[in-house]
């Protein structure tokens, strides 16, 4: 997915390249942008059913600070 630019970040959607799995399970659990999921544990993120290390990979690549 290109990242949109000239968005503010609180605004960018979660990528694509996560997978739909992770997406639904992210969004279920309230993370629909970039910047909701910003200080949140890795950890926390994984118990998620649907959200794996690749997910968490992606996702720090997008620019998002977990905490492990």
């Amino acid at each position: 997915m290109r990242m949109l630019t000239g968005m503010p970040q609180s605004s960018t959607p979660l990528p694509a390249a996560v997978g739909r799995p992770a997406t639904r399970a992210l969004a279920a659990a309230g993370y629909r942008t970039i910047a909701d999921l910003d200080g949140t544990s890795e950890r926390e993120l994984l118990a998620l059913h649907g959200v794996g290390p690749r997910a968490i990979k992606i996702l720090r690549e997008h620019g998002v600070r977990l905490l492990p």
